[in-house]
């Protein structure tokens, strides 16, 4: 009897096993085959597999670089991690699905540090010494797909899989039999879809995603983890028809972290604690939104961590309609404010679970190899004739690893379906220069020189003749498309990737549009994507924004769009929708590195939009705007990040709208490392509205342009309230024309100074003598520090101080050297009004005592500094983000009898310090719930702080008002001989308003 129930305790896993995807081998010459042939391996779970697995995945490593191991119906031991280098895929195959095995009281996997079953990590080193590195932000095309993970018991510390890949990478159909273990997953990436979990202390137990986009989890269960199904903290988590069960706690925010969670159409059942337990709840850089969610049996769906309220659940069987929590505006001009919206009904019965609008890859019998049919797949030979024969004769065609290339448009049938199964080694391809794609009047020679190159901004040659595309989906097509690199070259300027015309339940999955970043050649080595000047290509033929959009769907296009990765600078544009109104669901869709714009929108209605990411690169991307939305309507965007790389330039706007109504924004993240991320969150071109805050929970576009006129006058001037006797003080424009305004200071004599840090430029500004030119000769000025003889320390972006005299201009500079920390009575620290950190170690860096001082002549001012910014490259270079006081946007006196205020940028907050003699912080206490840029402080107290407008706050950290600012404010500093002119750095523009107290 004991035999039966310990073998019945094995084969548990198994009798619950998911139906494998792959139930034939699928045959690929350029794949790894992990068969006994090949390799040392049992596969009968008792024999220790781990060094035959990693053979086959070193075997790729050594071979193609990036590709596929094939692993076959089995279970596989392991004893060890297996270590999966950047873009390697493991696939199984077999009538049932492979499973990897960790025996009972594995040594290693006890209680400790965590180990874990597969490990995907970055590149592999080039020699056994160096660090094995874990996956990253430049971790591509990694997965795993059609495996299963047991972990037996006596393993507490064993986590199957850590993921933390950036860019096409995902888990699919997989089972975790977790048991006594700790996690199925740690650490996630990209997107995971068709996952089971079973036991364990959590599902998957994440932080941040790489780098730092949102996440996607489609299809997925979770059954019997011991404290919740996932355990997360910005995980930017995008949840869809999740399954939830006989578990405490359903998500779990861990303590004094935030979340930006999406959750819809899902069931939670049995939970004994509370569903979701929220913390960091007053902070805008929370959000948690939930759509149509059935429970049963949960008494209590919410619990705010650090308030300890509580949202009761509405009886044993409820539907959560909508629940959302964080900064909430109700339309385009509504005040913006932090709030909790809960609307649930009981119900005699749940509905039914809402079935995937994911499609299914064809039974393998039905597949035909292209290769069979005649196609080469060498990227030479022209494969046109080989794959229209194959799409005339047969449904789903199988491509192989290869790269086809065409010569004219590859048209799909009605029900065609296409398979690759990693998108950067089976490419659809066309050569540069092919003449059915090249318009008659695109230039035949290089392109002219770019026209700024220091901000790496090319002429565009945009398509001039009708768009041609390399693969059409035809109108109302039922098509698949599935794990594919579509390359249209550099210059071929009628070309469009994929025109997609295909019904409501099409497909597009898996599927990367070649050229930028992550682009490898066919030996699996990174390509070159910029010039020396990084102003253009290495190819001076090819031209970036010079084709049409590499996604166009249009026509009455639609269907499902998941695991997209456009970041070609050779198109116009990522994803082009227009002309339809069939409905459209895209999962994951990463457009970044276009000149123009990521994602474009005309006359679209019924799409939504899950965890959409866009990224404005510094060389290509200074002038492009991430998502423009024309005569549309009907749209969701939730979980949309909107990021920018570190720019000397501003832009007006990460989303801008015109002519378009029911717009539902659910959860908007606007952020970059550099200090000009883009001024607004939203422009509404027919209106004039303007969206500043960058942290957004629920925002509302009705579209009536009328009553938001009426209720928000556009002539309505740039007046706003201060702490003064007349609370209608006047705000006024006294200097125009930078590109960016912010190292605001004043001096002993109340004149103002100020850097336009793109220009190289230092201002002047007084009342009596207006703007005046100081210096352009100080490279990449950031920020200013006036000493007590009227001389400026100039902080560099490329990790210099300077000394300026304005008495003796261009020959009053100087170059300072960094001395070691030490007392300085009489001298008085400076330090940075603001500081960018994502990693949680923003008190850290604010009350770290520096071990250097930049002093200067006279001994008066001083700027403490760590020793990293004595190392920052003479470009700026990839530590710039992390050093605090070379993207300041200004400094402030930290006196020892005063408090000094800091505002966290990336947390959207404002603190409050006690300085020590030597500008040490300390005593750190939360002042208010805003905070960005600069802040300025009166003699009563009163603390004016930059974000999105100026917010002014008493002593204790209560609101007293807002100034409405034209541009985006960044530093403020008293000035005048009675220090009650507030001057306002915004942008392109210098401001002023009278205050009824002065300056401190």
């Amino acid at each position: 009897m004991i035999r039966r129930l310990l073998l019945l305790a094995a084969l548990a896993p198994a009798l619950f096993a998911g139906p494998s995807v792959f139930t034939h081998r699928p045959d690929d010459p350029a794949a790894v085959y992990v068969t006994a042939e090949n390799f040392a391996v049992k596969a009968d779970g008792m024999g220790d597999d781990t060094a035959a697995l990693q053979a086959a995945i070193n075997r790729v490593q050594e071979t193609t670089r990036r590709g596929i191991v094939f692993i076959p119906s089995g279970r596989y031991r392991l004893t060890s991690a297996l270590l999966v280098w950047s873009g390697i895929r493991l696939i199984g195959y077999g009538p049932t699905r492979p499973v990897f095995v960790l025996g009972e009281n594995t040594p290693g996997y006890q209680e400790g540090e965590r180990k874990y079953l597969v490990h995907f990590v970055s590149e592999r080193p080039a020699s056994p010494d160096q660090p094995v590195r874990d996956a990253n932000p430049g971790t591509f095309y990694s997965a795993m797909s059609n495996l299963d993970i047991e972990i037996r018991d006596g393993n507490p510390a064993a986590v199957g899989v850590r993921s933390h890949f950036a860019q096409h990478g995902f888990l699919s159909h997989m089972d975790f039999h977790i048991g006594q273990g700790r996690a199925g997953v740690e650490e996630v990436g990209n997107e995971f879809s068709h996952l089971r979990f079973f036991g364990g202390e959590f599902g998957i137990t994440t932080h941040k995603p790489s780098p730092s986009w949102p996440f996607v989890l489609l299809d997925t269960h979770f059954e019997g983890q011991r404290r919740a199904a996932i355990e997360t903290e910005e995980g930017g988590l995008t949840l869809i028809r999740l399954s939830v069960k006989n578990t405490p706690t359903a998500l779990l925010v861990r303590p004094d972290r935030c979340e930006e969670l999406w959750l819809e159409d899902s069931r939670f059942e049995n939970l004994s604690g509370p569903a979701l337990v929220i913390s960091d709840e007053t902070s805008a850089r929370t959000w948690i939104n939930v759509r149509n969610l059935s429970c049963v049996n949960v008494p209590e769906f919410a619990h705010f961590r650090e308030s300890g309220r509580r949202v009761e659940g509405k009886g044993t069987r409820y539907v959560v309609k909508e629940f959302s929590h964080g900064l909430h505006l109700d339309d385009l001009g509504a005040n913006p404010a932090i709030r909790t919206t809960w609307d649930a009904t009981a119900v005699a019965a749940v509905p039914a679970p809402v079935p995937s609008d994911l499609i299914p890859l064809p039974p393998m019998a039905e597949w035909v190899n292209l290769r069979t049919l005649g196609a080469k797949g060498d990227g030479e030979i022209d494969d046109t004739a080989a794959l229209r024969s194959a799409i005339a004769q047969h449904r789903v065609i199988y491509l192989p690893t290869g790269r086809y290339r065409v010569t004219d448009t590859i048209t799909l049938r009605p029900d065609t379906v296409l398979i690759g199964l990693n998108p950067i080694t089976t490419q659809i391809l066309i050569h540069d220069y092919t003449p059915a794609f090249q318009s008659p009047d695109a230039p035949p020679g290089p392109p002219a020189p770019p026209t700024n190159p220091r901000w790496g901004i090319p002429p565009s040659f945009p398509g001039t003749a009708a768009p041609m595309a390399l693969i059409e989906a035809p109108a109302g097509g039922l098509n698949l498309v599935n794990g594919l690199g579509l390359d249209t070259g550099g210059v071929n300027n009628r070309a469009v990737g994929l025109k997609w015309m295909a019904g409501e339940k099409s497909n597009v999955n898996d599927v990367r549009f070649l050229g930028g970043h992550g682009t490898y050649g066919p030996d699996g080595v990174y390509l070159r994507i910029y010039n020396d000047t990084r102003s253009g290509d290495p190819d001076s033929r090819r031209r970036w924004d010079s084709q049409h959009a590499s996604l166009w769907v249009t026509a009455g296009g639609g269907g499902v769009f998941k695991g997209i990765w456009t970041p070609s600078p050779y198109s116009s544009a990522g994803l082009f929708v227009s002309d339809t109104a069939t409905r459209g669901r895209v999962y994951a869709l990463s457009s970044e590195h276009h000149v123009r714009t990521e994602v474009k929108l005309r006359n679209v209605a019924n799409w939504s939009f899950y965890a959409l990411q866009t990224e404005a690169e510094r060389h290509e991307s200074p002038r492009m705007l991430p998502l423009e939305i024309e005569s549309s309507s009907d749209l969701l965007f939730a979980n949309f990040f909107i990021y920018r790389v570190d720019t000397p330039i501003p832009y007006e706007t990460g989303i801008r709208l015109a002519d378009s109504r029911r717009l539902q924004f659910r959860g908007v993240h606007v952020y970059s490392p550099g200090k000009l991320s883009y001024d607004n969150t939203l422009v509404d071109r027919t209106t004039g509205a303007v969206v500043r805050a960058r942290e957004i929970a629920r925002l509302d576009v009705s579209g009536n342009a009328s009553a938001w006129r009426a209720q928000f006058p556009l002539d309505r001037g740039t007046s706003g309230e201060v702490p003064s006797n007349d609370p209608q003080a006047e705000l006024t424009q006294v200097a125009t024309g930078f590109t960016n305004a912010d190292g605001l200071v004043t001096d002993a004599a109340g004149v103002a100074w100020f850097v336009d840090q793109a220009e190289g430029r230092i201002f002047r500004w007084s009342a009596d003598k207006g703007l005046l030119l100081a210096t352009d000769a100080i490279p990449q000025p950031v920020a200013l520090v006036p000493a007590r003889n009227g001389d400026l320390l100039v902080v560099a972006r490329h990790g210099s101080v300077y000394s300026f005299n304005p008495a003796l201009g261009d020959a009053g500079i100087t170059v300072l050297k960094p001395q070691p920390a030490a007392p300085r009575p009489g001298a008085t620290a400076w330090l940075p009004l603001n500081r960018w950190r994502d990693g949680h170690d923003w008190l850290d860096a604010n009350t770290r005592r520096e071990s250097l001082h930049y002093v200067s002549p006279d001994g008066s001012v001083f700027i403490p500094a760590p020793e990293i910014f004595t190392k920052i490259p003479a470009s700026g270079g990839r530590w710039f983000g992390t050093i605090d006081i070379a993207r300041a946007y200004a400094f402030g006196p930290a006196r020892a009898s005063e408090p000094f205020y800091v505002s966290d940028e990336f947390g959207q907050t404002t603190w409050r310090f006690t300085p020590d003699a030597d500008g040490t912080l300390g005593s750190p206490q939360l002042h208010a719930e805003e905070g960005e840029a600069g802040t300025a402080v009166d003699a009563a107290g009163n603390v004016y702080v930059c974000a999105g407008q100026v917010f002014v706050y008493d002593p204790s950290g209560n609101p007293l008002g807002v100034i409405e600012v034209p541009e985006r404010p960044s530093a403020l500093a008293f000035a005048g001989e009675d220090r009650r002119t507030l001057l306002i750095a915004a942008r392109g523009s210098l401001y002023a308003i009278r205050t009824s107290a002065p300056g401190r």
